[in-house]
């Protein structure tokens, strides 16, 4: 096998920039003038330091400040920045600045050019995370009318099944929900609606606490879980979706969470082998996005130990019966972009190679675009054949339950 056999990608975590017209053409028009909407309006400061976005609109009559194209909603304001459209953009010039639709590459938001791309990146299909509901749909978490909420999210995910996902690009962009986070129950009916249109795939925060939501301990997210459980609808935590990166201090430059964006993702899982959710609900399965590999084996390492040596006071006997790891290997799935140590014939054996899928990540910065293929020939072109087409492609069409060639 050379570089040239290398199957096509599915790359499991990927985003879409939403287009002007989502909400806009989806809402009962009493609610348009409040809903999501985009206006173009200067910027006054933009800033990403400790882990913490942050902006501030300024005065459209100032020449000499920059436009953005703006998302307003109820009393908020979220601008675009080139972080979220690095695509197709020297690394050098991705900076915390604002930047309008024309300011980004045509594949950030409309179909026909993402699926351009993705031919011209050696990709099949691909899965979108959301970019203005962030990536678990805290957007509509925070509105102070949730009725006007749940219709938000209800158009979101109609327009990836009926727009975004649809006509030429079915079965090439795959749907990936949100859920209504604030109400467990309206969650779980959001799944099975969900469902009952062919969506396998659902977003959900890696740590509920820190968007001040019930823990996964708490029991209350129990109607989700079986909704999940019983539709087999995949749980996608992107790094982020906690509404919290990691950074050691308030002034830390944003270098520094990028280096530790991964332990968002294993914080969480060490959360869900601990918590019974996956011992109460064994076809859950959990799938987390961007958090590379590396990591891993110590952790299963870690919490076996843990669970051995300290059950008769660590609050989980009860709950988790098996090693954690047990619970690991059936139902948790790790996703990577760049990672040449995960990927080592070592490092793989204890992280298990059908425990592993792929990503592109475009548009972010850390996209691979549009030399993926080299990338991971790169990466994976030492390991043996069956293994690379799992990695790269059978073990995503599996866990979504997708109709393509494994």
């Amino acid at each position: 096998m050379g570089a040239d056999d290398l199957p096509k990608i599915i790359s499991v975590d990927d985003h879409v920039i939403e287009p002007p017209n989502v909400w806009q053409d989806r809402l009962p028009e009493k609610y348009k003038a409040v809903g999501p909407r985009v206006e173009r309006h200067r910027v006054a400061s933009m800033t990403f330091v400790g882990g913490k976005f942050s902006h501030e609109m300024g005065d459209d009559a100032d020449d000499s400040l920059p436009w953005a194209d703006w998302w307003l909603f109820e009393d908020k304001a979220i601008p675009h920045t080139r972080l979220a459209a690095a695509v197709g953009v020297p690394r050098e010039e991705v900076t915390v600045t604002p930047i309008t639709y024309e300011d980004m590459r045509l594949g950030c938001y409309d179909q026909k050019a993402r699926l351009a791309d993705m031919d011209a990146n050696w990709t099949e299909a691909q899965m979108c995370f959301p970019t203005m509901p962030r990536f678990t749909g805290q957007t509509f978490t925070e509105m102070a009318d949730h009725e006007l909420g749940l219709l938000c999210v209800q158009a979101y995910n109609d327009w990836q099944v009926d727009e975004w996902c649809a006509g030429d690009a079915k079965g090439r962009l795959i749907p990936l929900m949100i859920p209504p986070l604030w109400d467990p129950v309206l969650a779980a009916a959001e799944v099975r609606r969900m469902a009952a249109r062919g969506v396998t795939a659902t977003c959900f925060t890696e740590i509920p606490a820190f968007l001040d939501l019930p823990s996964i301990h708490s029991g209350e997210w129990d109607p989700f879980f079986e909704a999940c459980n019983e539709t087999g609808v995949v749980v996608n935590m992107h790094i982020g979706s906690s509404s919290r990166m990691p950074s050691t201090s308030p002034d830390a430059p944003p270098m520094v969470g990028s280096t530790m964006t991964f332990t968002n993702c294993m914080m969480s899982m060490v959360d869900f082998l601990m918590s019974g959710v996956l011992v109460r609900f064994p076809n859950v399965k959990l799938a987390y996005a961007e958090g590379q590999l590396g990591w891993i084996p110590y952790i299963l390492e870690r919490a076996d130990k843990v669970w051995h040596e300290n059950r008769g006071w660590g609050g989980v006997a009860d709950n988790v019966p098996e090693p954690p790891s047990t619970y690991y290997y059936k139902q948790i799935t790790a996703c990577f972009f760049d990672d040449e140590f995960g990927l080592t014939e070592t490092a793989l054996a204890k992280i298990g190679e059908d425990n592993v899928v792929f990503e592109t990540d475009y548009p972010h910065s850390d996209s691979t675009w549009p030399h993926t293929k080299e990338v991971a020939w790169k990466l994976m072109g030492h390991l043996p054949e069956a293994t690379v087409r799992k990695i790269i492609r059978g073990n995503a069409i599996e866990l979504l339950q997708l109709d393509l060639e494994p």
